[in-house]
């Protein structure tokens, strides 16, 4: 609380300058102005309007200082990430936040979560999580930072709130780059003013003295103050500037409906069944085989041969394979709770897993098991030892047994084949109840468990 009389430091967001006072759009000359005039017909996929820029802001400085109805925090699943913006925010805002964090129970990339200001001006905080970039997984990166905006967006519409004040949610200490961030922030918010517009009255782009040059560079290819700058701006529209809600379009991913999928439009109607299906191709659809519902429905009663119940089996595993490979796991990795380290007596290749590292209350399991098929998927190709260290482990570090049934339902048949041996060092009772075949799966996991070595300590080479 500021001393009686002193001049607070927070800032009334109605005292800042808009977007379209910030400065002036540039003036043309005469010869482009009829140039332009021109080709006023062609207009850009982000028109000129007056009513959305008078709701942007940008404005260099601290967020936390912002007083609106709600700003944005830009945290790590935890929501314990230590970064400029969180830092301030947690400083100016009091020991009460971080109490009332540890209810949320985390927050997952792209989600939104809502807590009070405490000590801020403003009333609420948006925390959200943005990704961690890669090129390889460049797709996964843009639609979960397109997922944060908008579900920002979507949380204040939801408690009618007057104003927002975004930080940058793309922190440096996540790679991402911020000229294609930038992008996808300005479209995200121009495209939900556009439907949504009543319900927001300001939007703040809160920005440091880095970032403040990208904003002012991009920000008219999105929020033009005038038709000229509209039409100049054009040509420096990325390609992929989203759907209709400023989302990322990937081509593959598009459902494409035709009347008759794969065939030419030359050909005849009255071919019927007859025609050569050689034209339906080898998409997704052409390789389904059978009714899947039906196939489901004769797993739960028992009636499915075991070659299809085979088959069935490995096409989930595939899914959860191609979700691994695609998925950014870094998070998870860092925590190394699961590493190759050296090979056993027998040549074969030893995997250890640490479970005082698995904090099982603060990540995402589901996350945790596509890491594990993402590392393992390549070991269990051939023999291998498990040793799992029981060591020093405590309630928050306990693998229930049915995130163990769901492993090994997913798991590849090798897995279970080329598993030889699995060490448990420093195990309680508790835990060996728990990691009992029987309490895993069904009986055929007697054959994979049948050498499990509850040991204080495991002997192999390195």
């Amino acid at each position: 609380m500021d001393p009686l009389g002193a001049p607070s430091q927070f800032v009334d967001v109605e005292s800042l300058p808009g977007w379209t006072d910030a400065c002036e759009a540039k003036q043309l000359d005469s010869h482009q102005n009829a140039v332009e005039k021109a080709q006023a017909d062609v207009r850009s996929p982000f028109p000129y309007r007056k009513d959305i820029n008078a709701k942007i802001i940008l404005w260099k400085g601290d967020v936390a200082l912002l007083n609106c109805t709600a700003i944005v925090n830009t945290s790590n699943e935890s929501l314990t990430d230590k970064n400029p913006v969180s830092e301030s925010i947690f400083m100016h805002a009091g020991p009460d936040l971080r109490d009332e964090l540890q209810k949320l129970k985390g927050c997952r990339t792209g989600e939104a979560k809502l807590t009070k200001g405490f000590n801020l001006a403003a009333r609420f905080i948006i925390h959200t999580v943005g990704p961690k970039y890669k090129t390889r997984y460049r797709t996964a990166a843009e639609s979960s930072l397109y997922s944060c905006y908008r579900n920002v967006l979507q949380l204040a519409k939801e408690q009618a709130m007057c104003s927002v004040g975004f930080c940058v949610i793309n922190s440096l200490k996540r790679c991402y780059p911020l000229e294609d961030a930038t992008h996808i922030a300005l479209r995200t918010v121009r495209r939900f003013l556009e439907i949504h517009g009543e319900t927001l009255e300001k939007v703040v782009f809160a920005v440091s003295e880095l970032e403040e040059a990208t904003y002012q560079k991009l920000l008219p290819l999105y929020f033009p103050r005038s038709l000229e700058e509209e039409i100049q701006s054009l040509p420096y529209l990325p390609a992929d500037i989203g759907n209709a809600e400023g989302e990322p379009v990937v081509p593959e991913r598009q459902i494409r409906i035709t009347e008759k999928p794969g065939v030419p439009d030359d050909a005849s109607d009255e071919e019927g069944l007859e025609a050569d299906l050689s034209f339906i191709g080898s998409h997704a659809f052409a390789r389904m085989e059978g009714d899947v519902d039906k196939q489901r429905r004769l797993i739960l009663q028992g009636q499915l041969s075991e070659a299809a119940l085979q088959k069935q089996h490995q096409r989930n595993y595939n899914r959860w394979l191609c979700q691994a490979r695609a998925e950014d796991l870094s998070d998870i990795a860092s925590l190394k709770a699961l590493y190759q380290t050296g090979v056993d007596n027998c040549g074969r290749t030893v995997m250890v897993v640490v479970g005082r590292n698995i904090p099982v209350t603060l990540i995402d399991m589901e996350k945790a098991l596509l890491y594990f098929i993402h590392v393992m998927d390549h070991i269990a190709v051939k023999e291998y030892v498990l040793v799992y260290f029981h060591t020093l482990t405590n309630d928050y570090n306990q693998l229930d047994s049915n995130f163990l049934k769901k492993l090994y339902d997913v798991v590849d048949a090798k897995y279970k084949r080329n598993l030889k041996a699995l060490y448990f060092v420093h195990p309680t009772f508790r835990s060996k109840g728990r990691w009992s075949p029987w309490k895993i799966a069904s009986s055929e996991a007697s054959n994979i468990f049948k050498n499990v070595w509850h040991i204080p300590l495991p002997i192999w080479s390195t």
